[in-house]
């Protein structure tokens, strides 16, 4: 049996479309007929060669969900669920040990030191199949629904998930998320779910169709950096926090001015999150008396996610609160994976997903 994907073999070059043959399933092992593929900004971080953790050659996509085809042996999901053929399912893009003092003491899988992640450190979703390893943590989808539109809880949405997780939102919170890209609008519907009042988000005057979507989530007020000055932004979130400042502030754009502003934004006795923050930056200049000693600002970093985390995203997608349908703004078929990723580079794209 074959399968087509689009294989990353250099850096800065469209990625070649080739037929590879599917080996025999392992005990355990599940072949998955892929419904739809996300590219995500980590894709483009790789594809540009900017994240050290990239291999070659590599099959991208660490955001897919699919139809199982084959199972060798048998299989549950992470509610004990059995798994079957024909069902559709997503799963953790992160695969763990379980053994490591990372495991198993400090319960945080996502520093797991031997974690592997489909479409970064191994062959991802860009494909028409892919085989699921025995240990990987699978969500089985009972609801009807438009795989495409689960595609980003696999990365955006359980990070923000993750992130949220780290931090104490209050009923009646003012909360600050940079950047409404589709890890700013979860961390947006998961802040509004915690009880804040004021949710406002900052993008760029290029970003306008998103902060528009970021209205329809919830948020109280939008801002593009290139068309407000600091002051003004600053003046609504102390007009609207008793003149504290955001009491949580979320950075979902990894950008060095950014953070240097949304440190200066974040009340006292707040906490400010890094979820965004995915390849190494340049130095970032902060006066640690002012900013965070001084007003015991509490600095939090966000390291990718666990199937806990990809759970609630899922349920909170197919809640329909939200519609979070409208951050799948194109679809490209697998042989155009290139233009999918150019899309999502220009910001011609919020969401574009591929499917094979």
């Amino acid at each position: 049996m074959k399968m087509t994907a689009a294989v990353l073999r250099k850096f800065n070059q469209p990625l070649e479309v080739e037929e590879r043959i599917i080996p025999p399933l392992k005990e355990g092992e599940v072949l998955v007929r892929i419904k739809a593929s996300g590219i995500c900004g980590s894709d483009l971080h790789m594809w540009k060669g900017k994240d050290p953790r990239t291999p070659l050659p590599l099959i991208l996509g660490h955001e897919g969900i699919g139809i199982v085809e084959e199972i060798k042996g048998k299989k549950v999901d992470v509610l004990g669920r059995k798994v079957k053929e024909g069902d559709l399912i997503i799963w953790d893009r992160g695969i763990i040990c379980g053994n490591c003092y990372f495991c198993t003491v400090r319960k945080e899988p996502s520093l797991c030191v031997k974690r592997q992640v489909y479409g970064i450190t191994r062959d991802g979703s860009h494909a028409t199949h892919l085989i699921l390893l025995k240990e990987t943590r699978v969500i089985k989808i009972e609801k009807k629904v438009d795989p495409a539109v689960l595609v980003p809880t696999s990365c955006s949405g359980a990070t923000a998930v993750h992130a949220i997780e780290l931090c104490s939102i209050l009923e009646g919170d003012t909360v600050l998320i940079q950047g409404p890209g589709p890890m700013g609008i979860f961390s947006l519907a998961l802040a509004r779910e915690r009880g804040a009042s004021e949710v406002v988000v900052i993008g760029t005057k290029r970003s306008k169709m998103r902060l528009k979507i970021s209205l329809e989530f919830g948020a109280t007020k939008t801002f593009a950096v290139d068309e407000t000055s600091f002051e003004e932004r600053l003046s609504y979130l102390k007009e609207r926090s008793d003149g504290r400042g955001a009491d949580v502030v979320i950075d979902c754009t990894g950008s060095p001015s950014a953070i240097r502003e949304g440190l200066r934004m974040t009340a006292p006795g707040g906490t400010y999150l890094l979820p965004g923050l995915a390849i190494p930056i340049d130095e970032v200049p902060i006066n640690f008396y002012e900013d965070i000693v001084r007003r015991n600002v509490k600095v939090q970093g966000v390291w990718v996610s666990d199937t806990s985390h990809l759970l609630r995203a899922v349920k909170l997608v197919l809640s329909e609160k939200y519609p979070f349908e409208k951050l799948i703004t194109h679809r490209f078929k697998l042989e155009e994976a290139t233009e999918a990723l150019k899309a999502v580079d220009v910001r011609k794209a919020m969401k574009a997903v591929l499917a094979p």
